[in-house]
């Protein structure tokens, strides 16, 4: 009898993002300046929020996190896709594609909690401004960050070791420019119904209770606003709009994939690119274009 996995299926072939050759060649590099703009972007946030001691707030210590999971998360995919633009073989060792399944949902899983933390921070913040320091503490902080950190290991985890012993045979091409189990569960060599249902299931289980958890907390914070001032609700909108938008940002597309797959290929690589180059790169410019705090963090770092 064969082994498995390794055995029969030593690696995966990605179909990229199109057929045409010369087109992927001119794709390599505006993403690869997409990816540099990408890390620049989140690593200057980080670094400007800890030698900023006017930054040193709950706040900015839950973005400085977001920003590096965006580090993290765009490092995974973007640089095998900018150097598979210049290659005709465009392949991935089974090791290699499992990693990236681990990492993208240890990532991605993470993030989903993190902004479901800044969401929770932002409450604190604007419906009891008098016990925010006491709340908002330093411990609660790293608990928050620790909390994030774990369940997206867990989640990644669970992925990963239902998809990890299943026979992969052939065939082995990839309908995207990384693995993601969607596509890869499709290649194993046996009725993968009932283990799919399983694995949406998890997935959907951890981003519906964080995007219920950030609709409750920011409707929350409006409607209570709103009650004790007439003006409430435009300070709210005015204090949340950066991680509302945010939100949309990176759960629409994670929604559309895993929990509403669409039919059509191109819009699914489109929505595949978005959230994991586009969100990634947004991040970081729409809280530091949005955020007084920071413009003046810069001014004085560059003066």
């Amino acid at each position: 009898m064969e082994e498995a996995n390794q055995s029969v299926v030593s690696e995966f072939i990605f179909h990229g993002l199109c057929d045409s050759g010369n087109l992927q060649k001119f794709l390599s590099l505006p993403f690869s300046a997409l990816y540099l703009m990408t890390v620049l972007g989140n690593l200057f946030v980080v670094f400007l929020i800890i030698t900023d001691s006017h930054l040193h707030s709950p706040m900015y210590f839950l973005l400085a996190n977001l920003s590096f999971v965006d580090f993290c998360l765009s490092s995974v995919t973007t640089p095998k896709l900018t150097t598979d633009f210049l290659n005709d073989n465009k392949t991935i060792s089974f090791e290699g594609c499992m990693s990236q399944i681990l990492c993208v949902h240890f990532f991605g899983g993470g993030e989903m909690v993190l902004l479901v933390s800044m969401a929770y921070d932002r409450y604190v913040a604007i419906c009891k401004p008098l016990h925010y320091s006491s709340i908002m503490n330093r411990q609660k902080c790293i608990w928050l960050v620790l909390t994030s950190w774990i369940i997206g290991f867990v989640h990644a985890i669970s992925q990963l070791a239902m998809i990890l012993d299943l026979p992969f045979c052939g065939p082995r091409i990839v309908d995207r420019f990384f693995c993601d189990i969607p596509l890869v569960i499709k290649l194993a060599c046996m009725d993968t119904h009932t283990l799919r249902l399983l694995i949406n299931a998890d997935s959907a289980v951890l981003a519906t209770t964080c995007f219920i958890l950030l609709l409750i907390s920011y409707t929350y914070i409006l409607v209570t606003v709103r009650l004790s001032s007439k003006h409430g609700a435009s300070k709210a909108l005015s204090t949340c709009t950066s991680h509302i938008t945010v939100v949309v940002l990176f759960f629409g597309p994670c929604i559309f994939i895993y929990l509403w797959p669409p039919s059509i290929t191109w819009v699914d690589k489109f929505l595949a690119v978005f959230y994991t180059v586009i969100t990634p790169l947004l991040n970081p410019a729409i809280y530091t274009l949005r955020n007084k705090e920071i413009k003046n963090a810069i001014k004085i770092l560059i003066s």
